[in-house]
C-alpha cells in the first residue's frame, strides 16, 4: 500500500478539498501532518488554529486515525493505528501506469574501437536505474545505445589501419566483400588505434587529410572500407556487451549510433528543405536555432560541415526521426554529461521547428562529474582519463584488502558484487547533477551510506529468514518503535519509487534504502528473532516484519542494478 496516498485522499475526500500531506522527519510528533486547517481556513475566512479545532473531530472518525492534534498555527499532526500498519504492509510489486507511456531512452552511447572511461560510468548506471524503474511504474521503455560508429573517428581508425597494414586489400578502390582476408584484429590493440591515430594526425597535416578522405569514402559505402569496419564493429559491440553483464545492467535493445541514423539523413534534409530550415554559412550548411527570446548565445545548428560531411548534429536528428519511424515514443529522454546541454537544447528545437517532433516531449538529463580526492576530474596514475574497467577493478582489489585484513573468505563472484555495489550506490545517492568524489577506501566501507552495507543487511536478513523453521505471520498486534517505524518505511516505497521517477532523482532510491537498512538493523537489535527467550506469537510477527523488510530491500537493491550475494 502507497500509505501517503491513502491518508492523503481519505483526508481530502473527508475534508472536501484538497490538502498538503507531509511526512515530519521526527515522528514523535506524528506519522504525518497536514495543512488542512491553513488551506481551509483562506476558504472559509477563519482563522487557522479555530478552523483546525473543527477539523480535528473530522480527521480523527477515519479508520486508521490512531491519534490527532494540533501543532503550531494550526498544523495537524495524525498518528496511524499500529493494527492498521500491521494488516496494509506489503511487499513492493510492479504497478500499472494510469497512463502508461512508451519511453525511448538514450543512454550508454559508447563509441566503436575505443575503451569505455570514466565518463560512460555515469550514464550507464543513472539510465538503466531509471530504466529499471519506468519499467517498474508500468511504462515501456526502449532503451538505446547510441554508438559513435560513422564521424572521424571511424576515418581515423581506418587511415591507422591502412599506415600500419597498407599491405591489406580493403584500401583498393575495387575492392570485393566477398574477397576473404586472413587479418584478425586484437581486441587490446583495437583500443589503441584511435588515441595513436588522434595523436599523430595532430603533428601530421597529411594523415590528417587521408583520415578525412576515407571518412568520405566510407560514408559514401567504400566497400573495403565498409568490410574493414564491420570486422573492427563485431570486436566493439563483443567489448560493449561484456561491460554491460559486468555492471549489471539491463541489455539494450538497440545498439544503433550514428550509422543507423545516416540511413534517414535524405529523408530528413528533404523536411527541412521544405521548410527553407538550411543556408549556407561560411561554406557549412546550418539551422537558425535562436530564439527572439533568448539571452544567451544560441548557435546554428551545424547540418553539413564546409567540407560536406555529416556532422554530429545531422545524425542527432536524423535517429530521432529513426525513433519516431520505430517506437514512435511518448517521450525521448537522454542521459549525458551536463556539458552536452547546448547541443540538446538546439537538437529539441530543431527537432520541434521542423515537425519531427515536439520540443516538450523531449527531455535531457546531464550529470556532474565524478572527481578524485583533489576535486578535479578523476584520473589514473599516468594523468590519463580513468577505464571503466579500471574503476571497477580498483574497487575489486579495495574489497579484497578489506576482506583480507578482516580474515574472512569470500569467493570471486562475492567480492565482485560487493565492488559492483560499492561504485553503482555511490553514483546514485548523489544528486544526478551534482559532482562527486570517487574514492575506494571510501565507498568499499561496510559501514554508513555506501553498498557493501545495503548487501550486508540484506545478507544478515536472508539469514535470519533463513534459520526460521516457522511461519512468518501476524499473531501478535503488539510492535516497539523500531518495529513500527520500519514498517512505516516500508509502506512509503511506492511513494519514493513514484517521486523518484518524476523528479527523475536515483538519489532518492539510494538514500531510501540506507535509511531502510538502518532501521532493519536497529530492529534487529532491539527486537529478538529467533532466540529462545521470545514467545512464538512474537517470533512469527517479527519474522512478518522481516520479511516484509528483505522484500522491500531487495526490489530496491533490484531497481538499482546491485546483486545480492549469499553470504558475506
Amino acid at each position: 500500500m502507497n500509505l501517503y496516498k491513502h491518508v492523503s485522499d481519505a483526508i481530502n475526500e473527508k475534508l472536501g478539498f484538497a490538502a498538503n500531506l507531509e511526512i515530519p522527519r521526527n515522528r514523535d510528533f506524528g506519522d504525518f501532518s497536514t495543512n488542512a486547517a491553513m488551506v481551509g481556513a483562506k476558504i472559509a475566512h477563519k482563522n487557522p488554529r479555530e478552523l483546525a479545532n473543527e477539523i480535528l473531530p473530522k480527521i480523527q472518525e477515519l479508520d486508521f486515525v490512531e491519534s490527532a492534534s494540533i501543532a503550531g498555527p494550526g498544523f495537524i499532526n495524525i498518528k496511524i493505528r499500529n493494527d492498521f500498519i500491521l494488516k496494509h504492509a506489503e511487499a513492493p510489486k510492479p504497478q500499472k501506469a494510469e497512463k502508461p507511456l512508451v519511453i525511448d531512452m538514450d543512454y550508454g552511447a559508447y563509441n566503436v574501437a575505443k575503451s569505455l572511461h570514466i565518463g560512460h560510468l555515469r550514464t550507464s548506471i543513472v539510465g538503466d536505474t531509471l530504466n529499471r524503474i519506468f519499467k517498474f511504474l508500468g511504462h515501456k521503455t526502449f532503451s538505446w545505445n547510441h554508438i559513435g560508429d560513422w564521424g572521424k573517428p571511424m576515418g581515423l581508425i581506418i587511415a591507422w589501419i591502412e599506415r600500419t597494414h597498407p599491405e591489406l586489400p580493403y584500401f583498393q578502390d575495387n575492392f570485393d566483400p566477398k574477397t576473404p582476408v586472413d587479418y584478425e584484429i586484437d581486441p587490446t590493440e583495437l583500443n589503441n588505434y584511435y588515441p595513436a591515430a588522434s595523436a599523430f594526425a595532430k603533428e601530421n597535416a597529411e594523415f590528417q587529410a587521408r583520415a578525412q578522405e576515407i571518412k568520405a569514402k566510407f560514408q559514401a559505402g567504400h566497400p573495403g572500407y565498409f568490410a574493414l569496419y564491420e570486422k573492427f564493429l563485431a570486436i566493439s559491440l563483443h567489448t560493449m556487451n561484456n561491460t554491460v553483464q559486468r555492471l549489471n545492467i539491463l541489455p539494450f535493445d538497440y545498439d544503433l549510433g550514428e550509422r543507423n541514423a545516416a540511413k534517414y539523413l535524405g529523408q530528413v534534409e528533404k523536411i527541412l528543405n521544405e521548410k527553407h530550415m538550411i543556408y549556407e554559412s561560411d561554406g557549412a550548411m546550418v539551422i537558425n536555432t535562436k530564439r527572439d527570446t533568448d539571452t544567451a548565445p544560441m548557435p546554428p545548428y551545424m547540418w553539413r560541415d564546409s567540407r560536406g560531411a555529416d556532422t554530429y548534429d545531422s545524425t542527432d536528428l536524423a535517429a530521432v526521426y529513426c525513433r519516431k519511424l520505430t517506437d514512435n515514443p511518448d517521450k525521448i529522454i537522454y542521459f549525458t554529461d551536463l556539458r552536452q546541454s547546448l547541443h540538446f537544447e538546439q537538437l529539441f528545437r530543431t527537432a520541434d521547428a521542423s515537425g519531427i517532433y515536439p520540443y516538450d516531449k523531449f527531455e535531457h538529463i546531464g550529470y556532474g562529474t565524478i572527481n578524485g580526492k583533489d576535486g578535479k576530474p578523476f584520473k589514473t596514475r599516468d594523468g590519463n582519463a580513468a577505464g571503466l574497467d579500471d574503476i571497477l577493478d580498483m574497487a575489486n582489489d579495495a574489497v579484497s584488502a578489506r576482506i583480507a585484513e578482516s580474515n574472512k573468505k569470500l569467493d570471486k563472484e562475492t567480492i565482485q558484487s560487493i565492488a559492483l555495489a560499492a561504485v553503482k550506490f555511490n553514483d546514485l545517492m548523489h544528486d544526478v547533477k551534482s559532482d562527486y568524489v570517487f574514492d575506494t577506501s571510501a565507498i568499499t566501507s561496510f559501514e554508513g551510506r555506501t553498498g557493501p552495507y545495503v548487501l550486508y543487511t540484506a545478507v544478515r536478513l536472508n539469514s535470519v529468514l533463513n534459520r526460521a523453521t516457522i511461519e512468518p505471520k501476524i499473531t501478535d498486534t503488539t510492535i516497539n518503535e523500531d518495529e513500527r517505524n520500519l514498517l512505516l518505511t516500508v509502506m512509503d516505497f511506492d511513494r519514493t519509487i513514484q517521486t523518484a521517477c518524476e523528479n527523475r532523482a536515483t538519489d532518492m532510491i539510494a538514500n531510501y534504502t540506507y535509511n531502510l537498512c538502518q532501521l532493519i538493523n536497529s530492529f534487529y537489535h532491539t527486537s529478538p528473532i529467533l532466540r529462545d527467550d521470545v514467545d512464538i506469537n512474537t517470533q512469527q510477527t517479527r519474522l512478518y516484519i522481516a520479511k516484509l523488510a528483505r522484500d522491500t530491500l531487495i526490489t530496491a537493491t533490484e531497481l538499482m542494478g546491485l546483486q545480492i550475494p549469499e553470504k558475506m
